[in-house]
Parts: C-alpha cells; sequence; structure tokens
C-alpha cells in the first residue's frame, strides 16, 4: 500500500488526473461526508476529484499512517492508508482524513472522506454539488 498512497499523495498534490486514473479499481467507491451513498465508479470519481481540485484552496497532507481496516463494501480487512489533510473551501478552514483501501494489485478500490468541522462540510457540499452539475455528472436538484 505505501507505494500506491505516495503515488496517490502525489498525483493530488501535482493535481494529476492522468495518475489518479492508473491508481483507482474500475470499481472503486468513494464515501464523501457531503452525500449518504458512495460514488462510484472510476468515471464518476476522477470527476469528483477533477472538481475537488478546482474546490480546495491550499491543499496539504500533513500526516501519513498504515495498518489494515475492514471496508465498507464486503467488510474484509484490507491495507490501508489514513493521510491526514488541510485545505481551504469557501473560505472555511477544512481539517479532514483521506482513509484508502487497496486491492490485491495494490490499485485503490475504496476511498473514505472525513471533514471537519460541520461548517466546512456544508461549504464543500455546495461547491462540489455545483461543480458536479456544471460538469454534467449530476442533474441539477430539482429543489434548486
Amino acid at each position: 500500500m505505501e507505494k500506491a498512497a505516495e503515488r496517490f499523495r502525489d498525483a493530488v498534490e501535482k493535481r494529476d488526473l492522468t495518475a489518479l486514473d492508473d491508481l483507482f479499481t474500475e470499481d472503486i467507491r468513494l464515501y464523501s461526508p457531503v452525500k449518504f451513498t458512495p460514488f462510484e465508479g472510476k468515471p464518476m470519481v476522477l470527476g469528483l476529484f477533477g472538481v475537488l481540485m478546482r474546490t480546495f484552496e491550499d491543499f496539504r497532507y500533513v500526516g501519513h499512517f498504515e495498518g489494515t481496516a475492514e471496508t465498507s463494501r464486503d467488510g474484509v480487512a484490507t491495507p490501508s492508508v489514513i493521510l491526514p489533510f488541510r485545505a481551504t473551501a469557501g473560505g472555511k478552514q477544512i481539517h479532514g482524513i483521506d482513509l484508502l483501501h487497496t486491492d490485491e494489485t495494490g490499485r485503490i478500490k475504496e476511498f473514505t472522506v472525513m471533514v471537519r468541522p460541520q461548517s466546512a462540510v456544508h461549504a464543500l457540499g455546495e461547491a462540489v454539488l455545483a461543480g458536479l452539475v456544471a460538469d454534467g455528472l449530476v442533474p441539477e436538484p430539482a429543489d434548486r
């Protein structure tokens, strides 16, 4: 997992979607703090990363922890890495973690993002939704 986590971190810091494409499984799931159900499949997750890379300001990883953790999909313990980060979005300071799970080939199959404080989650959710709508990845919400 070390190599995948290092490659992931490098790709995010360089805002390199092509490198991320090589790291994700086709059926990757991304659990977000702003959506109850996961984002599923490589095209959707890559699209989401494109939006996030435009949304986050001053994004930086500030740590690296390795171990194993059960995935949400099948409850099987897999090699996992936690990458704490700091960023700004919508004028709000964000503290968060990225939890990456890999498959037997070392590619990322599940990804969970946790963010605090709640006001930052709200600001991030609005910015991400606007970006996903603008990029044609999700329809405009009916209640807007």
